[in-house]
């Protein structure tokens, strides 16, 4: 299709007898930006690097910008940025060194002075790499990736062990890139990452997607507004058909010691569990409520959390 900047059909990918990525489609259109959630080892990093051109299919085609890497490769590389999973860059550079040389990869791009202010990097100009904090050098690393004004860029848990302000700098980056049309192909386990900068977003598990749709669709797809978590003292368990009964509730999971109800009427359900928990004898321990979000509509769909391992 003329708008897709990324197709996949039928990505096969093997580590020895590891089936990594298991015939896997994908489209991602131009000017989006398109997120692929899954917990560690669900094929999500297998997947982008193949498409980058970093790892050759075992089966399937890939199509990148309507190019491919065996008739291509050289004007691709022009075209795409990177951050990879985990960047090592020389320790005794300076980031405005660094970034210089990354700028003379490329044909064409923006300049140094542009790409350290869009990075918020330009007061660590002369700052050694080995210097930076980690947030900085996760900056460095998207400034790395900037620097040739890519038609797409690739991030790969752009935002992994970050603090929670260097982790908000980062999605105001990536924010500011796929506002000015940039295409993005990201891949996180953070459901709040997803939510927040993704127009559609890729359930991965197991090498397989199974489910695609705007982070709206996929949380709409629990029918259900809210979550309600407990545990009981002594380890006892209500039987889930009673749970089911109550007014409101959708669907009814057990993990780790917990039940997880989705409800369309979290008013109602709440005070409707504690009176059954009275009437059979049952004591709680935790009683949890959020609003539903990415991380339920995986645990729905495979009965485990995105950050199992």
């Amino acid at each position: 299709m003329s708008n897709a900047a990324v197709m996949c059909r039928g990505l096969v990918k093997r580590y020895g007898s590891v089936l990594a990525v298991d015939g896997l489609d994908l489209e991602v259109h131009e000017g989006e930006c398109f997120g692929m959630l899954g917990p560690n080892g669900a094929g999500k990093t297998t997947t982008i690097e193949v498409i980058q051109g970093l790892l050759d299919p075992d089966a399937g085609d890939v199509r990148v910008l309507g190019l491919t890497w065996a008739s291509h490769e050289r004007e691709l590389r022009q075209r795409m940025g990177t951050q990879l999973q985990e960047t090592r860059l020389p320790e005794k550079l300076t980031v405005r060194e660094t970034v210089t040389l990354f700028r003379s990869f490329y044909h064409a791009g923006c300049s140094v002075r542009e790409v350290l202010e869009k990075v918020a990097l330009t007061e660590k100009g002369n700052a050694w790499v080995s210097k930076l904090s980690g947030g900085q050098r996760q900056r460095l690393a998207v400034a790395c990736a900037l620097v040739c004004t890519p038609d797409i860029l690739f991030l790969d848990e752009p935002t992994t062990g970050l603090d929670p302000q260097s982790r908000r700098q980062l999605w105001d980056i990536i924010a500011g890139f796929r506002s000015g049309g940039g295409t993005i192909l990201l891949t996180t386990h953070y459901m709040e990452e997803a939510e927040r900068l993704c127009d559609r977003v890729a359930i991965v598990d197991r090498g397989k997607i199974i489910a695609l749709g705007s982070p709206r669709e996929l949380i709409a797809s629990l029918e259900a507004d809210d979550v309600v978590e407990f545990a009981l003292e002594d380890a006892k368990t209500i039987d889930h058909s009673m749970l089911k009964a109550l007014p409101g509730v959708q669907q009814v999971h057990s993990d780790d010691g917990k039940t997880i109800l989705t409800v369309t009427r979290v008013h109602q359900a709440v005070p409707a569990l504690m009176e059954l928990l009275t009437q059979r004898g049952a004591a709680l321990s935790e009683l949890v409520t959020h609003h539903a979000t990415l991380e339920d509509v995986f645990l729905s769909l495979t009965g485990r959390h995105l950050r199992d391992e």
